[in-house]
């Protein structure tokens, strides 16, 4: 399971408002059978930045999604849908929102 590996969500009672979760596990952790995600919600046209190191925007599949980093969780793997794109490119911002939500740095 790739590392920034973006899936579909499965949970019908949250899909609605994070259609979408950002695998930041490590690949060297694959033998679990959990990961941690941070859900991903569609980006408002007009949202306020005042978040953005924390709540930064991704590029997923030609739309643009916030990851909200405040809401990550482990989950089972059998909770994860299918792949729908990687965004290891944003690699920086997204280990930056994690040092921020862990560290405050």
């Amino acid at each position: 399971m790739p590392q920034f590996a973006v899936y579909k969500n499965r949970n019908e009672a949250t899909r609605g408002r994070f259609p979408l979760l950002l695998d930041v596990q490590s690949g060297l952790l694959d033998p679990l059978n959990t990961r941690v995600v941070v859900p991903l919600s569609p980006a408002a046209p007009a949202k306020a930045r005042a978040m953005e190191a924390l709540t930064p925007k991704l590029p997923v599949a030609g739309k643009e999604y916030v990851m909200v980093t405040p809401q990550l969780a482990g989950i089972s793997v059998r909770e994860l849908g299918a792949i729908v794109d990687t965004v290891s490119s944003e690699r920086a911002k997204i280990i930056g929102a994690l040092d921020l939500l862990i560290t405050g740095i």
